[in-house]
């Protein structure tokens, strides 16, 4: 079995070395890694840190010409994915991939199709309180749209069989990739499992890219892909 890693990368030259770093040394046993790296149009120096990396034999890199989105990325990266297994990784050191075991388990032991790991329940670094109070919004109106419990949809560590991610017909550019793949998990009554993970958020003076508007095209997406997809 092989685990494929998307990794989307948009300027994060000081952190994706040490990323790609962890997410090889992470021991999975006999579960194969590959690791698909998109760099989304970086003009921070990220660019010559991946070329200094394309010797790892397990790195696929693929580039944007310019900066087009985290779902974007993904589905550039999809494409390329060879593994019966996908997580998606940011390149930012706030999620760590020795937490790969945890999200696999579900799946292995055949209890899930999905496995999403929840920030809110596991160690994690203190949050921005209104960055926490959106996403405990955005969380109570995607449970009542969709008649589920889900603690956190918004979490960038997502594990999908890999049929499953790919038969989705995903649109998305930005971060709404998040909504889309929830909603579509959802609809499609997939088996959705939820692991608590640790979380070390950065604030916007460390580069965190989220904004307030990303979490109101989150919930325009909610309702859109509930209602008219």
């Amino acid at each position: 079995m092989k685990l494929s890693i998307i990794m989307p990368v948009y300027n994060e030259k000081n952190t994706v070395s040490q990323t790609i770093d962890e997410v090889f040394n992470v021991n999975l046993g006999d579960i194969e890694k590959e690791l698909i790296v998109v760099d989304d149009g970086s003009d921070d120096g990220t660019q010559e840190v991946l070329d200094g990396l394309k010797s790892k034999k397990e790195l696929k890199l693929l580039r944007h010409d310019s900066n087009r989105g985290k779902g974007a990325a993904i589905r550039t990266a999809l494409a390329h994915v060879t593994g019966e297994l996908v997580v998606i990784q940011d390149a930012d050191l706030e999620y760590d991939p020795r937490e790969y075991p945890s999200l696999l388990k579900p799946i292995l032991e055949d209890r899930a199709d999905v496995v999403y790991g929840t920030r809110f329940f596991g160690a994690h670094k203190v949050l921005l309180f209104w960055h926490f109070m959106g996403n405990l919004m955005l969380n109570f109106v995607a449970n009542f749209l969709y008649n589920v419990n889900l603690s956190d949809f918004e979490t960038c560590f997502k594990l999908f069989k890999s049929e499953i991610l790919k038969s989705f017909e995903l649109k998305s550019r930005g971060f709404e990739f998040e909504t889309e793949v929830t909603a579509k998990t959802f609809k499609k009554r997939y088996r959705l499992w939820e692991v608590p993970i640790s979380y070390a958020g950065r604030g916007y003076e460390e580069g965190k890219k989220i904004r307030p508007k990303d979490g109101i095209i989150a919930l325009f997406c909610l309702f859109k892909h509930r209602f008219f997809d």
